[in-house]
């Protein structure tokens, strides 16, 4: 799937100039269709087996197989308290007992650009289980 969108990115400017070629508005237009179809094809046979790797690793019974994601919750979790709760309790006891002392930072950036996303996808998830959707 990574391989693919970049391949057809770089294909549909190559496919639209071939179809700009043909003489016949009609034959153009059958042309564009057809040729958006199997693009829309291509690109959700890729997620179709995405979701079948998902799906095989979320019930794999090794924990380091199907834990990986949770892993990550947990790392952005992890880093989000320690970035929001201990931080500012580090710099209170350091700035009575050791003023000056710089405090090393954090990347916020990546640490939210990974955990708004599993937050988003929780909330989904919660609102598939009110819904009755769940397992």
């Amino acid at each position: 799937m990574a391989v693919a969108i970049p391949l057809i990115t770089a294909l549909t400017p190559l496919i639209s100039d071939l179809i700009d070629r043909i003489p016949d508005p009609d034959a153009k237009a059958k042309a564009a269709a057809e040729a958006n179809a199997k693009l829309v094809g291509m690109l959700q046979a890729g997620d179709t087996a995405q979701l079948q790797v998902n799906a095989a690793e979320a019930t794999n019974p090794s924990v380091f197989v199907s834990g990986w994601r949770p892993a990550v919750g947990w790392v952005c979790v992890l880093g989000l308290f320690v970035q929001a709760v201990g931080y500012p309790l580090m710099g209170w006891g350091l700035s009575i007992w050791s003023p000056g002392t710089p405090m090393p930072q954090i990347d916020t950036d990546t640490l939210m650009g990974l955990l708004v996303p599993l937050l988003g996808l929780g909330a989904y998830r919660t609102f598939e289980k009110v819904k009755g959707v769940s397992r």
